[in-house]
C-alpha cells in the first residue's frame, strides 16, 4: 500500500516523473495514487525516494 501525506506533499511532481502510471496530482497539486501497481516496483519505489519531503511510504497492507 502506498501511503501519502498531503500535509507534508508540496506538489513537486517528482512522483509523477518517475511512475507516471501510479501517481498523480490533484487540483490541489498534492500527490494522489491512481494505481498502487500501475509501474514497476523498482519504478515505485524510485519514486518514493526522490520525493523531496519524504511524503510518501511504503506499506504492507496491515500497516
Amino acid at each position: 500500500m502506498i501511503l501519502v501525506d498531503r500535509d507534508r506533499c508540496i506538489g513537486s511532481g517528482m512522483c509523477s516523473v518517475y511512475a507516471a502510471s501510479t501517481f498523480s496530482q490533484d487540483e490541489e497539486a498534492k500527490a494522489v495514487v491512481l494505481d498502487p501497481t500501475g509501474d514497476a516496483p523498482d519504478a515505485i519505489r524510485n519514486a518514493i525516494e526522490a520525493c523531496p519531503t519524504r511524503a510518501l511510504r511504503l506499506t504492507d497492507e496491515e500497516g
